[in-house]
């Protein structure tokens, strides 16, 4: 799968890789630089005419074994799903109930965290 730096998450982001239906994937999200919490999101990708288009990836699967990052702090909405990671490392598992198309959502970050799907 991927790797994803802290410079390609910050700001506008970058797009999410495909993930098939039914494969779980582990999401492990690294947060060396802030001192304090930082958040990772995945949102859906807004169209031309400023509109968010597609299904979000958060609306396509379930969320589990979570390691290092309490899940109390997932929250997840028709558009973004979000959750806050304490300086450290922290992992889930997320599989999708339908394919995630390549580009179909934005993984974004703030804080320094570098993002790892396998």
């Amino acid at each position: 799968m991927a790797s994803y730096t802290a410079k390609q998450l910050n700001g506008k982001g970058t797009p999410i890789e495909e993930l098939t239906a039914g494969t779980s994937y582990g999401f492990v999200i690294t947060n060396l630089n802030s001192t304090g919490s930082s958040y990772f999101t995945v949102e859906t990708v807004r169209n031309l005419s400023g509109s968010y288009a597609g299904q979000p990836t958060n609306a396509l699967g379930t969320y589990s074994d979570f390691n290092g990052i309490d899940n109390n702090t997932l929250i997840t909405s028709s558009y973004i799903s979000s959750v806050v990671v304490p300086k450290g490392q922290g992992r889930y598992t997320f599989t999708p109930t339908g394919t995630v198309d390549a580009g179909s959502s934005m993984l974004r970050a703030t804080g320094g965290i570098s993002l790892v799907i396998s």
